[in-house]
């Protein structure tokens, strides 16, 4: 399957016309969208969902990852493949937790097909046209091995909001794992335990929880987030007692 992580937004032509140059390739093969309002322009903070939201993706997986402010520059792309998945994009860090997580991985320089290319549409002209070849078994876009990341100095964990979801639940750079059951957290002046779920708490009480893809998330029960503790992203969290 061929799955999209992009900061693209469901308004306009982009998401469909990525789609359609995979599908005009192999019209049988899935198309999965798993994001499109990645954080804008900003691949450090996408990278830090990217791998928990692709952890479960079944081995020989493609993922096209573009979240491309370089986009048309003389930044390389760049194919990873990391413990038996695929991802293609833009060598700017949006696949160093993907790669920093992996058991085993392994990256090259992208080669592109040669085809017509719009210098600001590189998902489409120079990403869709790579995936489609891996996915045929076609490795002659493998160009040479990558040792050097753009975000290798990123530290595991940021501690800020990365993403705010329709019902205003906001998500963290923190790693559940990294928190105890008992941790408090602020965000929006205000101080609050986790809970396991929204049940858990009052109505109208705000808590953290690990969510789903196992990240540090703030919610508010019956309410959102966003509105009760004016959480955006890029909103600080502060860990006052992990």
């Amino acid at each position: 399957m061929f799955v999209l992580f992009t900061d693209f937004g469901l308004n306009g032509p982009y998401v469909g016309q990525l789609k359609a140059a995979l599908l005009r390739g192999l019209p049988n093969q899935p198309v999965v969208d798993l994001l499109h309002d990645a954080p804008s322009m900003d691949p450090r903070a996408a990278a830090y969902l990217l791998e928990p939201f692709t952890r479960g993706l079944p081995e020989e997986a493609i993922t096209l990852g573009v979240v491309d402010p370089g986009v048309g520059t003389d930044r390389p792309g760049c194919v990873v493949e990391a413990d038996g998945r695929w991802f293609v994009g833009p060598m700017n860090g949006l696949f160093e937790f993907v790669v920093r997580r992996a058991s085993e991985w392994a990256a090259w320089s992208l080669v592109p097909s040669g085809g017509p290319v719009a210098p600001t549409f590189h998902g489409r002209d120079v990403f869709a046209p790579a995936a489609l070849a891996l996915m045929r078994g076609d490795r002659s876009v493998l160009g040479g091995v990558l040792e050097e990341r753009p975000g290798e100095d990123w530290p595991d964990d940021v501690p800020r909001i990365l993403y705010v979801d329709a019902y205003g639940n906001a998500m963290s750079g923190i790693r559940g794992s990294m928190l105890s059951d008992g941790a408090i957290v602020e965000a929006g002046g205000k101080r609050f335990r986790g809970a396991s779920t929204f049940g858990d708490v009052e109505l109208g009480k705000p808590f953290w929880y690990r969510n789903s893809s196992g990240l540090v998330e703030i919610a508010v029960n019956g309410d959102s987030a966003a509105d009760v503790l004016g959480l955006e992203a890029g909103s600080r969290v502060r860990l006052i007692r992990p």
